[in-house]
């Protein structure tokens, strides 16, 4: 038996960061997943072992269901690596009318010492791109008993929001314990890691023409060559790129180059959000993120005289303006924060 490999409720079924995607779930899979929920059962809503014949009703009776409905109760994926299952997890308990749904994961169980953190966060990146701009839920949580603390570093560095303690709510191990609920709301504006999967947007943005006539580089950039230099950053330790979205949609891409001397930022905003005044915004979240990094560093901007927009757009997000400066042959002013 093999299962659809889309959902009807989803546009896109396919979501990837770098080498990880989650898919929709694989009947392949599900021994490997039978096996992992038996040895972390221990902070699984699991009464007891599964057997592969109860794995086999489960997923042909109840999970083959899941593809053609309008509105699932749960929508699973396999998370892979290189194509690869090492773990799996989903949408459950979605509430259709309120626009929320609780989200569950977990992996190979070999990965949890070591791989606990990455994946988890690759993880949760990976299912706020179904949440929120394939979804369009209001609000996405975990609920987890109070015996992994590891957990809600994780969450909380992605900004998820400690909303409630349920006391001594299940009992485990014949004593009682706290279930902590961790919870992320949609927001319109928000910046995440730049992945080889943003080749295309980025692509398309630097060969826009207003980017073009700002850059010091006016002349209309090949793929390959973009590809190339594309690539290269991905792997470039001494910088930072981030994508700034809006409603979870692709709108901007920031960039710091690291030196010891200096640490340059510019942002590229696509077209059809201009004039919305969404680039200091990005600016002053990506500011945010690096001073995390480097609390002590100074991130300096140069911006071509005529390019007045992006002055006021520095100015806005609190660069100082230095001195001026000749750049490429071109006149230019240098801002530092």
């Amino acid at each position: 038996m093999t299962f659809p490999k889309e959902y009807k409720v989803l546009r896109n079924n396919e979501f990837s960061q770098n080498e990880y995607a989650i898919v929709p779930i694989r009947f392949e899979d599900r021994y490997d997943i039978m096996q992992w929920r038996n040895e972390q059962i221990y902070h699984l809503r699991q009464a007891e072992p599964l057997t592969k014949e109860a794995q086999d009703r489960y997923f042909k009776n109840i999970v083959s269901q899941l593809f053609d409905q309008d509105q699932p109760n749960q929508i699973l994926f396999s998370y892979l690596k290189d194509g690869a299952c090492i773990g799996y997890g989903g949408l459950v308990h979605i509430n259709w009318i309120d626009k929320h749904a609780e989200i569950s994961f977990i992996m190979k169980t070999e990965l949890e010492k070591e791989e606990f953190k990455t994946h988890w966060g690759i993880y949760l990146d990976l299912i706020e791109q179904v949440a929120f701009p394939e979804l369009k839920l209001h609000k996405i949580f975990t609920y987890a008993f109070d015996i992994r603390p590891h957990l809600y570093d994780v969450l909380e560095e992605k900004h998820y929001s400690q909303e409630a303690v349920l006391k001594e709510h299940c009992l485990f191990e014949g004593k009682y314990i706290d279930v902590i609920i961790h919870s992320k709301f949609i927001t319109p504006i928000s910046i995440r890691e730049v992945s080889y999967s943003d080749l295309d947007f980025t692509y398309l943005l630097s060969n826009d023409p207003l980017t073009r006539t700002n850059s010091y580089n006016s002349e209309a950039i090949p793929f390959k060559n973009h590809e190339k230099w594309f690539q290269s950053k991905l792997k470039n330790t001494n910088a930072l790129y981030f994508i700034g979205q809006f409603n979870r949609q692709p709108a901007a891409f920031i960039r710091i180059d690291l030196s010891e001397k200096e640490n340059i930022i510019g942002i590229t905003l696509h077209k059809d959000f201009r004039g919305k005044g969404l680039s200091s915004t990005y600016l002053k979240t990506t500011i945010k993120e690096f001073k995390q990094l480097y609390p002590n560093r100074i991130i300096t901007a140069y911006i071509k005289d005529e390019n007045i927009p992006s002055i006021k757009t520095f100015e806005k997000a609190g660069f100082h303006f230095k001195e001026n400066c000749i750049v490429e042959g071109s006149s230019s002013k240098r801002y530092t924060i």
